[in-house]
Order: C-alpha cells, then structure tokens, then sequence
C-alpha cells in the first residue's frame, strides 16, 4: 500500500529545501532520480524503495486545493507530493519528515493534517527490498494494484504516468480506496475505460466495484465480480454490494454538455474557444484554469492551450479546465488532429445544488452559436441527479437523462434535410445556422424523463439508415 504526503507551500522548494527534506532519512537513505528528474526516489538499505518524491507544481487556480484535499490554500502555492510505501512502517514518516521539513522553511500546510513532522526516521533497520517500487502495490500478469486513500482520487500527473505504463503493458489498473474517497471527474473517466476498475473496501462484502457495484474476489491474480454460489449469486450474474445501493439519491444536479467540433487546421485556429463559449453562456463568466493534469494548476489561456497542441500534433493532447469555485465546473478535452482538420472532443460537466435550477433554456442558443462560430459537428445535453461538487462517491447515482441532440450541419447535409427533420419521434427540431447549410437542434424533454432515451435512439436510428449513409 501506498502513503500520500503533501505539502503546500507558498514559496517554490528549491534545491536547498529539497534537500533538507530529503535528509530526513539520515544517512541510511539513498537517493536516485526516475522520469527524467521529475520523481527522487529515496531507497533503504538493499535498495528497498521507501518514498517517492515529486516535483513541486505551481498551482495558480483558486479552489484546486480544497476541490481535491478539502483544503483552503491561498494561491499561489506550490504543491509538492510525497508518496510512501506502506509496506515499510518508517516509509510513512519518512513522508511526513520530508514534507513537515519543506513547511518547516518555506512555511505552508501538509496534507493530511498532522502528517509533517521534522524528525530524523531511522531507515537503517529496514529489511531488504522484495522488488517493486512505491507507486505499485500489487503487480501480477494482468493487473497493476494501487491502493489511495485521499478525499479525492484526481487524475495527477502520477496517475496518468500509471495509466500510460500499465496500458502499455496490455494490463489493467485497479485502484482501491476506502468507501470515503471520491473520484474527479477525470479519474473516473479513465477508470470507466475497459479493463481498468475501481475497488472499493467494504466491511459487509469486502470488496466492491465502486461504479457498477458489482461485489468482487480477487481471483488469478485480479479484482473480477464474485460469480460463485460464495459472492451470493444464483444465476450467474455479479451480485450488487449493500452499501452501493442502499444510498438515498442525490439532491445535487450535474448538466453535462458533451459536443464534438471540426475545423480546419491553419496557422489562425485557437483551440478552446467552443470550450469557453460554453462556459460563458452557461455560467457568465470564462474558465479560471487549465491543465494535463491534476491538480489544475495553469489560468485558463486557449492560446498558450493550442501552442500545447501544436508542439504535440500529430500525438492527440488531453487536457482539464475547471471553474471558479462558486460554481462547480470541470471539462475534458481531446484535441485530435484528423484528415479533415482538427476536433475538439469536449464534454463539460456544470453542478448545481437542489435549490438551483440548471439554465436548460440557454442551450439552443449555446448550439447556434457552436454551429455558427465553432464549427460544432454533434452535441448531447443530458441532467442527472448526482452530486453538484461533480466527485463520483462509491454509490449508485442516477444515469442521466437526454435533454437534447444537435447535429452539425455537415452531418445534416450527409444525411439529407428533409429526412433529417423527419423523424419517427415526436420531435420537431429547430433549424440552426445559415438556412443553406442549416444544422439540427432535437429538444427530448426536460432532462427528468427516462423515456428520453428511447426517443434518443429512435432519433440516432433514423439519421443512421437515411439514404446514401453507411450502415
């Protein structure tokens, strides 16, 4: 198991700090660097990997720390994570040592409370390593183990590193928490991807799939659903976990809003623009910030955005962008570079209390200006009852419900006109655009009725079998 120390600090650690953390092991630790600089390492004797150390980022967006720690912290500040290795009992305050060290000369908090000490941990005692290194738990032919216990799992610049080397190897990543750590909306995201999971401890069953609720065994060296007569099932299926279905719902709203733009690519395109155009139609005001990674640590600029994505085409660039912090906000974003110009693959996710009503009515106009403006392709408007801080708690939400569809008009000239304002559902949609190239904007309802997926489908149907399109 891994141990998680961050300190957070109003001045840049240097190398004098860094070394003075670094110390707190004395003379038995050894200390190497991994990831191009990027990581030290600090072994035991025998080269027993004890803790990993970061390197310091500058987080300028409000609210990132007490987003994913619950911790208020001015900005700027400098976030410097400290990573240990559970299986050493001295690894953990090795961690507290290096970070309570940091806060010692550059002032700041540690997270979590009370972890920073200034103590010298006496490594020399340490057995000889047994292999591995202290951001893996558990390794086995098919599955990278890691195991989190922080307010939020967010997708850091560590666990993305993870993702890239355990998809590389043709495994999967599990990740088990305690049942009181949330996702981000990234992490759950790249946890949702197929073979990757979410394992979360419960005293009833033991262990559970923190999304689908599928009580789970660890079996051939993997977390896979209990499918014996022992995880409680009776025809075959994976049995469902108490604690993730017996929860009330949420009295929160989320307004997900996941469009797809295409443009071409020249030496004046700015990305991120249909990105905050969303943003300010819906919230009134632009994005406060920006990044690959967790925490988000960049003021929001679509242009230094795009520089981004030029130095990396034609490799795809995925970043995160998040709202001020008095209205919950967080968006995805792929940028890929296609035959026929560049997409923004963009799904924003806006939460709202229950004494607040999502702006619903604002999203036609928000699609004729994507459609005019940005060259939106498609987009899907759906509302879900979840929580409005936008996290994934380890319990059954409500799936959303569509609200409505837009087709761009590219696709709408492929497909026809006529036939794509006639379809077998009682919808009527709204013509967008110039009226010689107009595109489509389906209302499904009110974002409460689950029969909305079914006119969905109907709808997606039709437009697939109109003439002339493949099958």
């Amino acid at each position: 198991m891994t141990k998680d120390v961050i300190a957070l600090t109003p001045e840049m650690p240097d190398t004098w700090a860094l070394l003075a953390g670094l110390y707190a092991g004395g003379p038995g630790v050894d200390v190497t660097a991994a990831d191009d600089g990027a990581v030290i390492q600090l072994h035991g004797p025998g080269g027993r990997p004890l803790v990993s150390v970061e390197a310091p980022v500058l987080v300028q967006v409000p609210g990132e720390a007490l987003r994913l720690l619950g911790s208020d912290v001015p900005v700027p500040f400098w976030w410097t994570e400290a990573r240990a290795s559970t299986a050493v009992p001295e690894a953990e305050r090795l961690a507290g040592s290096v970070c309570g060290r940091l806060n010692s000369l550059l002032g700041g908090t540690t997270w979590p409370p009370g972890a920073a000490t200034t103590e010298v941990v006496d490594v020399s005692a340490v057995p000889a390593p047994a292999g591995g290194q202290p951001a893996v738990d558990v390794l086995t032919d098919s599955t990278v183990v890691v195991l989190i216990d922080r307010p939020v799992v967010a997708l850091t610049s560590w666990l993305s590193a993870v993702l890239r080397a355990t998809s590389s190897s043709g495994r999967a990543l599990q990740i088990v928490t305690p049942p009181h750590v949330r996702l981000s909306l990234p992490a759950r995201t790249a946890l949702a991807q197929v073979p990757n999971r979410w394992v979360v401890q419960d005293p009833g069953c033991g262990y559970y799939d923190g999304l689908s609720g599928a009580v789970l065994r660890w079996q051939s060296g993997t977390f896979a659903p209990a499918l014996t007569t022992d995880g409680g099932t009776t025809d075959g299926g994976p049995t469902v976990a108490g604690a993730f279905a017996d929860v009330p719902p949420s009295a929160g709203y989320q307004l997900v809003v996941a469009f797809r733009t295409v443009r071409p690519a020249d030496e004046h395109l700015v990305l991120g623009r249909s990105l905050e155009t969303a943003w300010k139609t819906l919230t009134g005001a632009p994005p406060a910030g920006w990044g690959t990674a967790e925490p988000v640590s960049l003021p929001w600029s679509p242009r230094q955005l795009t520089d981004l994505a030029r130095d990396r085409a034609p490799v795809p660039t995925q970043v995160i962008t998040v709202g001020h912090p008095d209205r919950p906000a967080i968006a995805t974003m792929r940028v890929i570079r296609t035959a026929t110009g560049v997409e923004e693959d963009i799904r924003l996710a806006l939460g709202y209390r229950a004494d607040e009503t999502p702006p619903l009515e604002a999203i036609e106009e928000l699609a004729g200006t994507l459609v005019t403006d940005h060259g939106l392709a498609t987009m899907l408007t759906s509302l879900r009852r979840a929580r409005h801080d936008l996290t994934t708690p380890p319990h059954l939400e409500a799936p959303p419900v569509p609200h409505s569809f837009t087709l761009g008009p590219d696709d709408v000239a492929g497909v026809g006109l006529t036939h794509a304002r006639r379809p077998p559902v009682d919808v009527r949609p709204a013509q967008l655009g110039p009226e010689a190239r107009p595109a489509l904007h389906y209302p499904l309802g009110d974002g409460t009725s689950p029969g909305a997926w079914t006119t969905l489908q109907r709808l997606t149907a039709h437009i697939g079998a109109a003439p002339g399109t493949a099958p």
